[in-house]
């Protein structure tokens, strides 16, 4: 295998907005995913819909810059479905020239003193190794970072645990306009059942989405606790378990609301939604405060309004802290950078963060932001003789503005 200017590790919209970014800037780059398709979380996990990113009213896009190129490709389908993000994502990495490799898993890293030197990875056809100038680690439970010896945090702080794992279903052929009429009495119903114990997820209410379209309701309402998703014995138990608490789900609509009568399982998610696992405790954390202060980083690669949203890591609950409209935060390039190497990036959910700020920018609007900041910031690097620790932040601020970035 030929050595790349860059490899990016996950196809998530981090990774494909950090190896598209790089690549349009000239770089030769490879992308890596697991699986068999583009997206992450949105393609294999179902996560929809996009999480706040609009300011102003709604007037504004936070995110603007990659992220508002892909929902206009998506629009070009005319297609209100979740699916034609796969195709706009494969067409954009086609089009840059990134050379993605699906089905492939990495599972070591080679380093040299503070420098990554190539990657292991386990593909169809055997293992191989990629070598690369830089690396960046896009995989969302921040694989590479823990490969390489990078220090990072599982989780919160005081006991390691992670926000509930989901597993998002959609039903078709529902009466959505019955299943809304019904919703007040259908959640005082399911808290009193939850209650008794004869409903054992601990959510507690039905968490739902419409705009799929005509009789579709997507729900990401399942609820896995106290499972650590980077135990692979635990991750394997909370698959079954939430498609338990799917099948548990549909019984009670199909009982108690009469817009189930013809409604069938549509879909259910290929992956169990991860959202939180390892955070790169890097050059600077982000924290909450950052957040609720807005602080005005000389460095901020990327913004974001989504506000503190965390799912009660012990089961029931959900704790949020929303921001007024107008309002938004920033973040530092820094809590992209690993403080162990030079020549090593993170993008998406496993940036710096205390639990409490990661649970704010974990979206992914905000991952694309991120992705596409650490992509310009390699290009940059590679381009000037530069790295990580070294680059000219303001030159990476004024190329991302140039493509439409509100820092």
């Amino acid at each position: 295998m030929k050595k790349y200017d860059l490899a990016v590790i996950g196809g998530g919209m981090s990774g494909v907005c950090a190896a598209v970014s790089a690549a349009r800037e000239g770089l030769s780059v490879l992308l890596v995913e697991k699986t068999g398709v583009l997206g992450g979380a949105m393609s294999n996990s179902l996560v929809y819909p996009f999480m706040r990113h609009m300011t102003d009213l709604g007037k504004t896009r936070i995110n603007d810059g990659m992220f508002t190129e892909i929902k206009e490709r998506k629009e070009k389908f005319g297609d209100t479905s979740w699916e034609p993000y796969k195709f706009v994502f494969d067409d954009m990495a086609q089009e840059a020239g990134v050379d993605v490799l699906f089905h492939t898993h990495m599972y070591d890293a080679v380093t040299e003193e503070r420098r990554i030197k190539a990657v292991k990875l386990s593909t169809r056809s055997g293992n191989i190794t990629a070598e690369a100038d830089f690396f960046i680690d896009a995989s969302g439970d921040g694989n590479l970072i823990a490969a390489a010896g990078c220090d990072f945090q599982l989780g919160r702080e005081k006991d390691g645990l992670c926000q509930p794992m989901t597993t998002c279903f959609r039903v078709g052929g529902a009466d959505v306009k019955q299943f809304k009429k019904d919703l007040p009495r259908l959640q005082e119903t399911y808290s009193r059942l939850r209650t008794e114990g004869k409903i054992k997820n601990p959510r507690e209410d039905i968490l739902f989405f419409c705009g799929l379209g005509e009789g579709i309701i997507h729900f990401n309402t399942t609820r896995i606790v106290k499972h650590n998703p980077i135990d692979a014995i635990e991750l394997s138990r909370a698959e079954m378990g939430a498609r338990k608490q799917i099948y548990e789900m549909m019984c009670f609509l199909r009982e108690h609301s009469a817009a189930f009568e013809k409604a069938t399982l549509l879909s259910v998610a290929e992956e169990i939604g991860v959202r939180e696992s390892r955070k790169l405790m890097g050059v600077y954390v982000l924290t909450a405060d950052d957040l609720r202060s807005f602080v005005d980083f000389e460095d901020t690669i990327a913004c974001g309004n989504y506000g503190i949203d965390i799912h009660s890591p012990d089961g029931t609950g959900t704790v949020q802290y929303h921001l007024k409209p107008g309002e938004f935060y920033r973040i530092p390039y820094r809590s992209l950078l690993p403080k162990e190497y030079d020549n090593m990036l993170v993008a998406g959910r496993c940036l710096s963060a205390t639990h409490e700020a990661h649970s704010a920018v974990r979206i992914m609007p905000i991952c694309a932001s991120l992705g596409e900041a650490a992509g310009i910031a390699v290009a940059e690097a590679k381009l000037s003789g530069a790295d990580m620790h070294t680059v000219d932040i303001q030159a990476v601020r004024a190329k991302l503005k140039e493509k439409g970035a509100k820092l």
